[in-house]
């Protein structure tokens, strides 16, 4: 009989639990959280901000999985080291626990600019429910938020403070919203409808200090204008949760390295989700997808292989998906062509119906899309650019109206993947 140990217990470490048991009932499984709830859907807790979302239907498994699982959950419980030689972890109250494998799915961390006032009080992340919970309280009495930084998290956050009634401000030092997701032109479609639903987007500024005496009462831009607001959140991405494994033998860069059967270079130790650093099948490179999906589907890999069945990941696709005020969006893969005559772009657009379709291509792949206000056919782009599939027979038909998956019937694999 084995020890599994699972440190963190979000989309990773849920999805190795279930295949990890189906595989083997009689060991044992150690789940450690520093969250002091049960495993929550971390993507909706901006709808929770925003109201539209009741804290009992963030979870996202109930207390009795972990029970009919036989599993050993520890909650508001810290992970502050790895010991590979000694097969053990440490815990923050100093306890130590033995394993034979392990799972490290610790997932990311907001990152915070490190400037003058960043420690005030109501200045957040917005990454966890508690987040979400701290915040949510100080609405009654708040009446702007400055949001520092346009990606999805800021967007979001700004998106569900609005929601509330707060006047909000988005700071974002780039001359776009979202440029980690989209392109340009893409990303101004996004902001006039966010421009057009009352947020403020204020481009090409930075935040320099923040101001008060304990609490925030203003920020000030490297403009020099002061903008008053009792409310600041960090959005400037996140940084994966690493520090345990610091000064220890295992392999990191941005993540934690894996190889092709998401493990580590210590043979026993495993990684998955926000914290892991696998193969991206569009830039061919080791990067850290941080997306609910992949989470699963990396769980669901090393869970099994944790457990003996030596099954490869193709690797990851970076996939973005999110609604603002009515406008869907869709990023999938490579957005921005950054070296001319590499690629090709398929683009249509009508950018007075807020309408935005690009695909790019590379050597006959698909390996990226951007889609805005239509997303019709992004599952079938994206098994395209995850099969690798040469679409020569079809280019001239992949962003007509009619385009469906009778299309690539006869080009892509036979039937998806599954995992037993």
């Amino acid at each position: 009989m084995k020890q599994y140990i699972i440190i963190g217990n979000s989309a990773a470490g849920i999805s190795a639990i279930e295949v990890i048991r189906k595989k083997d009932a009689e060991s044992k499984i150690t789940v450690i959280s520093d969250e002091v709830y049960i495993s929550y859907c971390r993507y909706l807790i901006s709808y929770y901000l925003a109201g539209q979302v009741k804290e009992n239907k963030l979870f996202y498994r109930t207390e009795d999985f972990y029970r009919e699982n036989n599993v050993e959950l520890l909650l508001n419980k810290k992970v502050i080291r790895v010991d590979p030689k000694k097969n053990r972890i440490i815990l923050e109250d100093k306890n130590q626990l033995n394993y034979d494998i392990l799972l490290i799915a610790t997932g990311a961390s907001p990152k915070f600019p490190q400037i003058p006032g960043i420690k005030k009080r109501n200045v957040f992340g917005f990454r966890t429910l508690d987040d979400a919970k701290k915040i949510e309280k100080l609405l009654r009495t708040t009446e702007t938020a400055c949001i520092l930084g346009g990606d999805l998290i800021g967007l979001k956050t700004a998106y569900a403070l609005k929601k509330r009634n707060l006047e909000v401000k988005v700071i974002v030092k780039s001359k776009q919203v979202l440029s980690q997701i989209l392109d340009f032109e893409a990303a101004e479609i996004v902001r006039r409808r966010l421009e057009k639903n009352g947020l403020e987007i204020l481009l090409g500024f930075d935040v320099t200090e923040i101001f008060g005496n304990g609490d925030t009462k203003a920020v000030k831009l490297d403009s020099g204008k002061v903008i008053a607001t009792s409310l600041v959140i960090s959005a400037k991405g996140v940084q994966p949760n690493t520090d345990l494994v610091k000064d220890t033998e295992i392999k990191m860069d941005e993540g934690i390295l894996v190889n092709e059967y998401l493990q580590t270079n210590i043979p026993n130790i495993y990684t998955a989700g926000d914290v892991c650093q696998s193969y991206d099948i569009t830039t061919q490179g080791y990067t850290v997808n941080a997306l609910w999906p992949i989470a699963v589907e990396q769980g669901k890999i090393s869970g099994l292989n944790m457990v003996g069945c030596n099954l490869k990941y193709e690797g990851s696709v970076g996939m973005n998906s999110v609604e603002f005020f009515g406008l869907p969006i869709i990023s999938l893969g490579i957005f921005k062509v950054k070296k001319e005559g590499d690629f090709e772009e398929l683009i249509t657009k009508d950018t007075q119906k807020e309408l935005y379709r690009k695909l790019i291509i590379k050597e006959n792949r698909l390996v990226g899309a951007v889609l805005v206000g239509d997303i019709r056919n992004s599952d079938l782009f994206l098994r395209l650019i995850r099969e690798k599939t040469d679409i020569s027979p079809i280019k001239d038909r992949l962003l007509s109206e009619n385009f469906s998956y009778a299309d690539i019937l006869d080009l892509v694999r036979e039937e998806e993947r599954t995992y037993v």
